[in-house]
């Protein structure tokens, strides 16, 4: 028996799908299904209850995946103070990142990372925020790179900073010729937002609910790239974070504008499973994304 079945075992267990485990340990669904037969063969046991159309464990399968979880956390700690003790920084690092982090923030800090650790292979995927929940969860990533991170018991959250959001329109739009305007004077406007299910989205529209100003909604996108394509054709006007808009506001594609009154800031996020070994190299990787 090898611990890359356990390994599969416990990824198809916390998944609940045998194409995300198969995804996860780069094999094939016939592989995942062909290691789970060979594991009930070894242990003369059903694992998987196939006689419902919802994955479930048998009791023989949660005792197994309990133990197996625990060898494998023990093995990869194992391989994690090797590497310390040998000062080894390589392997590879699995991240996943919503895609105004990805693109904006990010960038800088993982040239910086590859330049210190250059046997790191970083792999970065973009993801919406929901998607990056569930692939840290489900171990398809080791790290996700959110904004307004949710508190969940299943997650170790690590802060890392705070992102300052500004006002965005068309550099011939009436409001951008004011330096500074209030949250009031976007009564009516005409809003180019986020996707309501985005945690950016649902903290603009707190910020507005509390201060009473209704905006005219008449563009919604799930990411920040297609917010700013839309406001520079002038659809209608946008809150987006600071660092997303530098290259616009230079080329003059778009005018920024702050907004009085109130702290608009919304925090990032590293996030990882809860007792996940961290390997040295996922380590340094935060010590440099905490960084200023």
């Amino acid at each position: 028996m090898q611990l890359e079945s356990l390994k599969v075992f416990c990824d198809l267990a916390e998944t609940e799908s045998f194409t995300r485990a198969a995804q996860i340990n780069t094999i094939t669904q016939s592989a995942v299904s062909q290691q789970i037969s060979s594991l009930e063969k070894q242990f003369k046991s059903l694992l998987i209850e196939r006689s419902k159309k919802k994955f479930r464990l048998t009791r023989e399968g949660q005792v197994l995946y309990e133990y197996s979880k625990q060898m494998i956390q023990t093995y990869d700690s194992l391989q994690s103070r090797l590497q310390e003790i040998k000062d080894i920084i390589s392997g590879t690092i699995r991240v996943a990142t919503i895609y105004s982090i990805g693109l904006h923030d990010l960038p800088p800090y993982l040239k910086r990372f590859l330049k210190s650790y250059p046997t790191v292979n970083v792999h970065v995927e973009y993801r919406r925020s929901n998607q990056v929940y569930e692939d840290v969860l489900g171990n398809v990533v080791d790290l996700g790179l959110v904004a307004y991170p949710n508190k969940d018991n299943k997650l170790e959250t690590v802060p890392l900073r705070q992102d300052r959001l500004v006002l965005i329109c068309h550099p011939n739009h009436p409001i951008a010729k004011q330096k500074s305007i209030k949250l009031t004077q976007l009564a009516g406007q005409k809003f180019i937002g986020f996707e309501p299910d985005i945690p950016t989205r649902k903290a603009i529209d707190k910020i507005l609910k509390d201060e009473e100003v209704e905006v005219q909604h008449v563009m919604e996108f799930d990411n920040i790239e297609t917010v700013k394509r839309a406001v520079e054709i002038d659809a209608g006007v946008s809150i987006v974070p600071q660092g997303t808009i530098v290259q616009e506001v230079a080329k003059q594609t778009l005018a920024e504008v702050k907004i009085d009154g109130v702290e608009l800031f919304r925090p990032l996020a590293a996030i990882y499973k809860k007792n996940k070994v961290l390997s040295p190299a996922m380590k340094q990787f935060l010590t440099i994304l905490k960084s200023n």
